[in-house]
Parts: structure tokens; C-alpha cells; sequence
């Protein structure tokens, strides 16, 4: 009798920090008592060091974006190849940076998002573009008012995760002057070597920041350094065809309705579906979000053409003085 093939994902356990060098770090900081900093040592203190390294399960955890993010492929084709080593060699799950670089609206923060969800290793957001100051990812020092760590130390120190999905979301927006440089901790981080002594401000001890997978998003790498550019994989990702923007429309359409007991069929019909591929991928949503509220107004529990027509929900505008 034939038995299928069982595989779990699996999980070890790795030191990100050493207990001790808080230990040392209390006593170099007495006389100079920061409240908030002696809070974190102590979370740090009683989560301990040790955080989840997760092994990929299979190369086909990913194929499932396949459908939902086909304008991805080359993307998802590469990743599977790590995944496939990594499983090979019983190694945790480990990419080259990744840079996802393309036009406004053609589903590249979406892919970023799906991509963490799929890996399971749980994941941390940041938009560069509300980014005014390095600091961000890599903490203030405690000497300053209201210094807190950045995003790598806190997502290191509260998740259970020793190699999270950490998401930069616009980095080619990063603000800011040349005495606070955005981009200032990356070049360490995305070096492996680098980073496995990462250093945050805030936090003032080593941590070991090497497992972490990276994905960025931009629209123009114009103006993001070379050294960062040469540390990541870089993807030309294009708009989706129209056949594309079907399957994208039609996994949307799913996925609202699984997560809703609304009564809408299953499936779109046809008509519904190359309407809404019409649509760029960032529209998508809103649009039959409202469409659907449209559906639900007249009592019914399917959709029809014209509900788009009123789907619009709002649109952007600034309001100045």
C-alpha cells in the first residue's frame, strides 16, 4: 500500500543574543539608568536569547503564488531554487535580498506580504518612505529623549522568529540628511557576515541579525546607493498581461469570499472577472470590495457588471490651505 509523503516543517532552535552581555550592558549603563532600556533588558532577559530558525518543509510552499502573483514568476523560480537547497541540505531557509522593482500599482507590496505568509516565519513591515533617519532600523542611542530600538532589534527581541521576513517597503523613498543616512544600517545588514554581529543603538549588545530574509520594494532604483543595489537580487517585475490580470482578479475574488460568510458564489462569472482585470492590481480590491456592499444594498448575493460602475469607494485628494 502506497503511503504518502508527510513533511513538517521544521524548527530549531538558535542564540540571536547573549543573556550574559545584558548582564555586562546593566552594569557599564549603572549611573546612567535609562527606564525604558532597563524594561527591554529585562524582556530580553526573561525571553532569553534562543528564537525559532525555521527549515523550509518543500520547494512547493511557494506555488501557490504562482496563481495568486503570476507576474512574479521569475521571483517565485528563484526562491524555489533556495528552498529546494535548503531542504537538500537540512538547512534553515535562507535568500539572497530581494529588490522587487517596478511601477506603482502592479502588486509588488502584495507579493512581499503573500511571499511572508507562505514562508510562515512571521514577518515585520516597514515603509522607507516615512523613513527620515537610519536610526529607524538600527535604534537611538538610550542617551537620547525617547530613544527606542529600531525595527530589527524590536522584531528580533519580541518575535519568536530568528530568521523573519522583514519587509522595506518603497525603499527608493527613504528620507532624511546625510548625518542620518536610511540606508546607513543596511549596509551591514544585508551582509551575512556583517550582519551576525548587528549592533542597535538602543540596545547596545550583539545580535545576530544574519538569518533575517529581505524584501524591498521600489519603482526607481535611481536613487538608492550601489552598495545597497549590489548586496540584492534585483526583479524587473512587469504589469501583468491580461491573462494574468484574470488570475489575479479570480484568486481575489476567492479569497474575499472564503474569508466572509457573505453568500456570494464560489467562483466570479466570466463578465465579472475581465472587469476587474481591467483594473490595475492595486484597485482591485477596492474596487470589489464595493462592488460587493453595491450587491448587498439590492439584496442580492451575486454580482453583476453594473455594480462596478457605483464601486468607487472614495479616491485620493489632497487638502491644502
Amino acid at each position: 500500500m502506497a503511503h504518502s509523503e508527510i513533511r513538517l516543517t521544521v524548527a530549531e532552535e538558535r542564540t540571536i543574543y547573549n543573556v550574559a552581555a545584558i548582564d555586562r550592558a546593566i552594569e557599564d549603563a549603572t549611573g546612567n539608568r535609562n527606564e525604558a532600556q532597563a524594561a527591554l533588558y529585562d524582556k530580553m532577559k526573561q525571553r532569553g536569547g534562543g528564537r525559532f530558525l525555521i527549515r523550509p518543509s518543500g520547494a512547493d510552499m511557494v506555488d501557490e503564488l504562482y496563481e495568486t502573483c503570476p507576474n512574479f514568476d521569475e521571483v517565485i523560480d528563484d526562491i524555489r531554487k533556495h528552498l529546494a537547497l535548503a531542504v537538500a541540505g537540512q538547512e534553515p531557509m535562507s535568500f539572497t535580498p530581494i529588490l522587487l522593482l517596478g511601477e506603482p500599482g502592479i502588486g509588488k507590496t502584495h507579493f512581499a506580504r503573500e511571499l511572508a505568509n507562505k514562508l510562515g516565519t512571521g514577518h515585520e513591515f516597514v515603509s522607507m518612505s516615512s523613513l527620515t533617519a537610519g536610526w529607524i532600523l538600527s535604534g537611538a542611542s538610550a542617551q537620547w529623549n525617547n530613544a527606542k530600538p529600531g525595527k530589527v532589534a524590536h522584531t528580533l527581541v519580541h518575535g519568536d522568529y530568528a530568521n523573519p521576513v522583514v519587509v522595506l517597503d518603497e525603499i527608493d523613498k527613504a528620507g532624511g540628511d546625510s548625518r542620518y543616512d536610511p540606508y546607513g544600517a543596511l549596509y551591514s545588514l544585508l551582509e551575512h557576515d556583517t550582519a551576525r554581529a548587528f549592533k542597535d543603538e538602543f540596545v547596545d549588545i550583539d545580535i545576530d541579525a544574519s538569518h533575517i530574509l529581505w524584501v524591498t520594494t521600489a519603482n526607481d532604483e535611481r536613487s538608492i546607493p550601489e552598495p545597497i543595489l549590489n548586496r540584492m537580487n534585483v526583479y524587473e517585475v512587469p504589469r501583468p498581461d491580461f491573462d494574468a490580470s484574470l488570475a489575479i482578479a479570480g484568486a481575489l475574488y476567492r479569497e474575499i469570499v472564503n474569508a466572509h460568510d457573505w453568500g456570494f458564489p464560489a467562483e466570479a462569472d466570466d463578465n465579472i472577472l475581465e472587469r476587474l482585470a481591467s483594473l490595475p492590481p492595486r484597485d482591485m480590491k477596492k474596487r470589489l470590495m464595493g462592488a460587493f456592499g453595491t450587491a448587498k444594498l439590492e439584496g442580492r448575493n451575486w454580482l453583476e457588471a453594473k455594480d462596478f460602475d457605483q464601486a468607487r469607494m472614495g479616491r485620493s485628494r489632497k487638502i491644502g490651505f
